[in-house]
């Protein structure tokens, strides 16, 4: 994860994009220029001037990234999700697809197989010892992921 943050729209929005929005989008003057975050990149956070978000800031993208929490570990803000594979075997191919997504990114989350059914993510930046733009672009990506080969019948939540 370290080495890369804020966001960078893949496409300019067209003026004639539609004008109807998911409640996952910004509204409003804001909204126009608003692309979802899982059609953003992850871009490179050489820049010394970066900085952890704010818990209010990371509460607002939380809303566009469903199933996922914001967890306080040591004073440092992360995103957290959890969820019940089919076997151990399918954890391993979880991860795989979430490795796929990471590396296109460039931005590498914590990865934890606990027991033989249990994954969970961590995404933060190490960098900055927070959050960034960039963390809640790569949980959006893993969100779009077609797991449900993999995933246990169980309810998975965010508190595992």
């Amino acid at each position: 994860m370290e080495g890369r943050t804020l966001l960078r729209d893949q496409a300019a929005p067209s003026a004639s994009a539609p004008t109807g929005r998911s409640a996952s989008q910004a509204t409003g003057d804001e909204a126009a220029a608003e692309v979802e975050l899982s059609k953003r990149s992850c871009v490179s956070c050489n820049s010394k001037d970066l900085q952890a978000m704010s818990e209010d800031s990371a509460k607002t993208l939380l809303e566009q990234v469903t199933g996922w929490e914001v967890k306080n570990e040591g004073d440092i803000l992360k995103l957290h999700r959890a969820w019940k594979v089919k076997s151990f075997a399918k954890g391993l191919e979880f991860f795989q697809l979430v490795a796929a997504v990471a590396e296109e990114e460039g931005h590498h989350p914590d990865l934890h197989l606990v027991g033989w059914n249990n994954v969970k993510i961590d995404v933060w930046t190490h960098s900055v010892s927070g959050l960034t733009d960039n963390d809640f672009i790569l949980a959006a990506k893993i969100n779009e992921l077609k797991l449900g080969g993999l995933l246990s019948k169980k309810k998975s939540t965010a508190q595992e």
